[in-house]
C-alpha cells in the first residue's frame, strides 16, 4: 500500500509551504527540480569519466553549495572525499561587495591532492578568482572548478570553469542552497527573487 499522500492533500502541503516560504517572494522559476536532479547526474558521470583511477577532493563553498555538493557527489562514481571553505563577498545584500573574506579555512593538506571546487553561482567572478589563487598556492596536482549556475554577462575576470550546470540571466536568484539573509535554502528549485534587499 502506497503511503504517498493524494493530490489534494499534496496540493495543500504546498500551498502551506509556499505561504511559509514567503512565496511572494519567490518569482519565476529559473531552474526546476527536475532539470537539477538531471543535469547534475550527467556532470557526475562526466566528472567520473575524467579522473577515473582517482579519489578527487571535492572543496565545497558554504553555504550555497552545500545542496549541489552533497546531490553531485552521489552521482560520482568514485571515491571522493569532502572539505569546505566559507568565505563572503555578500554580507546580507543581494549585490556583491567585491571584497572576499575567508570565514572558515580547509581541514585538509591539498599537497598532491586532484581538488574540484564545487560552487553554486558565479557572478562577478571576484570571490571565485581570490578563492582559485589561494587554493592553488597549497600545491594540489590539479584544480579545477565545477559550478551550479553562471549567471552570464557579469564576470569581471576570465575564469576557466572545468564544469557548468547552467548558464542563467542575471538576476537574483533563491533556492537549492541559495539564501537571502538565510532563508529560501531549502527550496527545492531556483527562483527568482522579487524581494527588495533585505535591511
Amino acid at each position: 500500500m502506497s503511503d504517498a499522500a493524494p493530490s489534494g492533500a499534496r496540493e495543500g502541503l504546498t500551498e502551506h509551504r509556499d505561504a511559509r516560504w514567503g512565496a511572494e517572494h519567490l518569482g519565476t522559476v529559473v531552474v526546476s527540480e527536475d532539470d537539477l536532479m538531471t543535469r547534475i547526474a550527467a556532470l557526475g558521470r562526466e566528472i567520473t569519466a575524467d579522473y577515473e583511477s582517482r579519489s578527487p577532493l571535492l572543496v565545497g563553498v558554504l553555504k550555497g553549495a552545500c545542496m549541489f555538493m552533497s546531490d553531485l557527489a552521489r552521482a560520482i562514481d568514485l571515491p571522493v572525499e569532502f572539505d569546505f571553505m566559507a568565505v563572503s563577498s555578500y554580507g546580507s545584500a543581494t549585490r556583491t561587495s567585491g571584497v572576499v573574506r575567508i570565514i572558515k579555512d580547509l581541514d585538509l593538506d591539498l599537497t598532491g591532492r586532484d581538488v574540484l571546487i564545487v560552487e553554486d553561482i558565479v557572478d562577478s567572478g571576484l570571490t571565485l578568482q581570490y578563492l582559485r589563487k589561494n587554493l592553488a598556492a597549497r600545491g594540489p596536482n590539479s584544480l579545477e572548478v565545477c559550478a551550479l549556475l553562471v549567471k552570464e554577462g557579469l564576470q569581471k575576470v576570465e575564469l576557466d570553469l572545468r564544469y557548468v550546470g547552467f548558464r542563467i540571466p542575471p538576476d537574483f536568484v533563491v533556492g537549492y542552497g541559495l539564501d537571502v539573509s538565510e532563508r529560501f535554502r531549502n527550496v527545492p528549485q531556483i527562483h527568482e527573487y522579487l524581494g527588495s534587499d533585505p535591511a
